[in-house]
């Protein structure tokens, strides 16, 4: 499969998430939030379409210094497309709008007490990425060829519980990437490869359970 950050790509990306079958919870015990998965051409020049990533700030209450994607819990009224658009505006300065938006995948439990609604993003050209200090530490952009190596996808157990575990090894960082994150960024994936594959089911590390 081609990630060539063009035109050609945004519709075959719009495409997949059209022919994906997303499956909405209807769990009113977890708060809403959303994130974005944001496509974005990678810095090496390489042409290739990257997810953008950052890592969380240290001083953070919660989840601090975790990979994440551009989002949080969505204000009185709002969608999850307005959510996830606000939050990236907010987080790393990208103005976007709903005319960007090119599908939404699985609503995802966290063990916090969240449902995240991944929404899929194409951000453009060139650009200018502002990252807030007081959210964000850093900004990455994960290129989809590195995501989709056959190795970078892991899973494991743990013996707190007994559902499977999912990470994705970012091999240029030499960290990873858990859950939610990396099982959103796995089904964003599988679904540019025209698989439904669910990713609820997939458990977080103990240290994000909060």
């Amino acid at each position: 499969m081609s990630f060539r950050f063009n035109e050609a790509f945004r519709e075959h990306v719009t495409h997949c998430c059209a022919a994906f079958t997303r499956i909405i919870s209807g769990d009113l015990t977890l708060k809403p939030a959303a994130v974005a998965i944001t496509l974005l051409e990678s810095e090496d020049g390489s042409g290739i379409a990257s997810i953008l990533l950052t890592r969380r700030a240290s001083g953070l209450r919660t989840h601090s210094s975790q990979w994440a994607l551009p989002g949080g819990r969505c204000d009185h009224g709002e969608t999850s497309v307005e959510t996830a658009l606000r939050e990236l505006h907010e987080e790393v300065g990208l103005c976007l709008s709903a005319n960007d938006v090119l599908g939404i995948l699985d609503d995802y439990p966290t063990r916090s007490g969240y449902l995240i609604t991944p929404v899929v993003v194409w951000g453009g050209y060139d650009r200018h990425i502002s990252p807030n200090s007081q959210e964000v530490d850093s900004v990455h952009r994960i290129s989809l060829t590195e995501l989709t190596r056959p190795e970078a996808v892991e899973f494991g157990t743990i013996p707190e519980s007994d559902r499977q575990l999912i990470r994705i090894h970012i091999h240029a960082y030499e960290g990873f990437i858990h859950a939610p994150t990396g099982a959103l960024i796995y089904q964003f994936c599988e679904v540019l490869a025209g698989r439904n594959t669910r990713v609820s089911e997939f458990d977080q590390p103990v240290f994000a359970w909060r």
